[in-house]
């Protein structure tokens, strides 16, 4: 599940076209924030950055994808296992350790793209940005020698003794193709608006064909369009093809029982 269900504000533009006249701001705003949730939606729901608070739960290594295992290493606790060979082993618990690294790395996950970090809250102390670095993907890593909590307080609130909060923002940013796209479709909804009032209600219509005085016209079906993950518009349509070429609806996730998503109040 995305940590938003659409973009977090209207993205910026840069109008292509001239509003009505006496077209209230109010209505501009709207309609560009419409825009900005169909374009959101149909590029896979991956653009920001949005601004989010997690309470990380710490990834321990049995609960990785993929273990990596060591004998004779680091401290403890250690927690005993038979391996694929049938030979026991100790797995730590307090970090883990990949083929690259010489130690145990203390790090959580942060769903992503994380964009950058702008507070590490533990148990009430706010860790200076030189003691914590994020590593692709989404992991933030401790470099200052200590570790993440093990555990927290989830019942108290963010910041009191015993949790552990980040705010972070998250997705990718938009750059100056993404505002030509939202730009040509804000044009293009707001089509109709004034001195008629019916914004939204005069772009493409349900016609293919079109037959007068001996001229005829045959059109795009745009259901048709519309269920391909496109627009009708050139600008917008190549943008989505540049950044959803398989038309992915969202991002791609893989999912473990045992893994331990963070948590997000949604709630007051």
């Amino acid at each position: 599940m995305s940590l938003q269900i659409g973009p977090c504000e209207a993205w910026p533009t840069e109008l292509c076209c001239t509003t009505p006249e006496g077209m209230d701001a109010g209505d501009v705003e709207r309609w560009t924030l419409v825009a900005s949730n169909i374009l959101w939606g149909l590029s896979g729901r991956r653009w920001g950055p949005c601004p989010v608070t997690v309470r990380p739960c710490r990834q321990s290594c049995l609960d990785s994808a993929f273990p990596s295992f060591q004998t004779g290493a680091g401290t403890g606790p250690w927690i005993p296992y038979i391996g694929a060979d049938g030979r026991w082993r100790n797995a730590s618990v307090c970090g883990c350790k990949s083929d690259c690294s010489c130690g145990e790395l203390c790090e959580v996950y942060l769903p992503g793209p994380v964009y950058d970090v702008g507070e590490v809250n533990v148990g009430g102390e706010v860790l200076l940005p030189e003691q914590y670095r994020v590593d692709a993907p989404g992991k933030l890593t401790r470099v200052d020698g200590e570790c993440w909590p093990t555990c927290q307080d989830l019942a108290a609130p963010p910041g009191a003794p015993g949790t552990f909060t980040v705010k972070y923002r998250w997705g990718l940013p938009l750059d100056a193709a993404a505002i030509a796209a939202v730009s040509e479709l804000t044009c293009h909804l707001l089509k109709g608006c004034a001195p008629a009032g019916s914004c939204g209600c005069k772009s493409n219509r349900n016609l293919t064909r079109v037959v007068r005085q001996g001229v005829e016209m045959e059109m795009p079906d745009p259901t048709l369009i519309y269920s391909e993950g496109r627009t009708g518009l050139p600008m917008a349509d190549m943008w989505l093809a540049m950044v959803n070429p398989y038309r992915l609806t969202s991002p791609s996730r893989a999912y473990s029982p045992d893994f331990q998503r963070p948590r997000v109040q949604q709630w007051p």
